[in-house]
């Protein structure tokens, strides 16, 4: 059976055999026997390369962070999180350079404001509206008439997302309200120039 450690762009932890581009983690989630026990575990939540410096862990060691992996790093942004700043320092100062704010912010003040805007008060994903036609290419939607699915946008297409890939598209509709899924400080930071590394598959998705 494969692991629960894998999260979508909702910021749900699922169990799938596909792994992803990007490991992350968001503290210690699972217990002695490798069984997810919360969503989540302070502020910090990052999105981090597989391999870095030759290090080594086993997966879901007792009382070490949760090793969480995401398909490519537009997912990781949709469900909260953003790039380490130690074994993605490049990517790091590149998001911070990309924040809406008067000086570029510590990795605590990104923390700290992505939280309020990732989690409902019932501890639920926090989503927000927008026209779908001032959406930069990276950020992920659901749309109220396509069921419960997230897409990305890229271009004048829809990406549908699934575990394993970008598995097919749509028309990007024009004067449309939708749910976006990431959050509204990322997606500013993607509209003001910072560009997601995404999955190969969608340049393939029909």
């Amino acid at each position: 059976m494969p692991r629960q450690n894998r999260v979508n762009p909702f910021g749900e932890i699922i169990a799938t055999q596909d792994r992803g581009m990007f490991m992350g983690n968001r503290g210690v989630l699972h217990d002695q026997e490798g069984q997810i026990q919360r969503a989540w575990q302070g502020k910090r939540w990052l999105v981090c390369v597989l391999e870095f410096r030759g290090r080594k862990r086993t997966v879901m060691s007792p009382r070490h962070y949760t090793e969480l992996f995401f398909l490519d790093e537009a997912t990781a942004l949709a469900a909260g999180h953003r790039p380490c700043a130690e074994c993605r320092r490049e990517r790091f100062n590149a998001f911070r350079h990309a924040w809406q704010s008067e000086d570029p912010p510590t990795a605590d003040e990104i923390d700290n404001r992505l939280h309020t805007q990732r989690l409902a008060p019932d501890k639920k994903k926090k989503v927000h509206l927008a026209n779908l036609a001032d959406l930069p290419n990276g950020v992920f939607v659901k749309m109220a008439d396509w069921g419960e699915n997230a897409y990305l946008v890229w271009n004048d297409k829809l990406l549908l997302w699934t575990p394993a890939g970008y598995s097919g598209q749509k028309k990007r509709p024009h004067d449309v309200k939708v749910v976006v899924l990431t959050p509204k400080s990322t997606v500013e930071a993607i509209r003001a120039g910072y560009v997601p590394e995404i999955h190969p598959s969608a340049m393939g998705a029909r």
